[in-house]
């Protein structure tokens, strides 16, 4: 899907030895795409090159069910209203498990009604993180005895990647052209 954006574009005969090397490291990993934030960070390789590593592992290598990834994706998504990030993530998280009834609720700001304990507890750990910038000791420990101490560090790690993903697609207007917007623009 075409992707615009505020920068300037890249050029094959341009690109730097390094930009072309951090390229092809995203294009053949799992992601196989320039798409989202890394449209941007190509033009920092260094930067790229260590957050396309952490956005693999956020994405594809942590001990939560990707359903939940997702979800906490989704989430952030919502939170920055990130137009990209939730056009790309929406569909995968509907792929995943997530329900229709919860993508909306997490779409127009509402409270969802959760089906699933795990998704509830994934979306109050968000919301109490993101809100207070802290977690007290009663979450804290009905999270780790929910997904065990290095799932919550990882699920942790996946709320600081994806807003990390989220400003970046934000200051740089990275869209999907051919998609309509998810969230209204201020």
């Amino acid at each position: 899907m075409p992707i615009d954006s505020r920068l300037s574009p890249l050029d094959e005969a341009t690109m730097a030895p390094d930009q072309r090397r951090v390229l092809d490291a995203i294009l053949s990993g799992p992601r196989g795409n320039l798409d989202g934030p890394f449209l941007a960070w190509i033009h920092s390789p260094k930067l790229a090159d260590h957050a396309q590593r952490l956005g693999a592992f956020c994405r594809y290598g942590t001990r939560l069910e990707t359903r939940l990834t997702e979800l906490a994706i989704l989430f952030t998504a919502a939170w920055w209203q990130s137009q990209a990030e939730w056009q790309i993530h929406a569909p995968i998280a509907r792929e995943s498990g997530v329900s229709e009834a919860l993508i909306e609720a997490l779409q127009t700001g509402r409270e969802p009604a959760f089906e699933r304990d795990d998704e509830a507890l994934v979306y109050r750990l968000g919301k109490t993180l993101y809100t207070t910038r802290r977690v007290d000791d009663a979450l804290y420990a009905e999270a780790v005895a929910a997904f065990g101490e290095a799932a919550l560090v990882e699920l942790v790690g996946i709320f600081g990647y994806y807003a990390l993903v989220a400003m970046t697609l934000n200051v740089f207007e990275v869209r999907r052209d051919t998609a309509p917007l998810p969230f209204a623009e201020p």
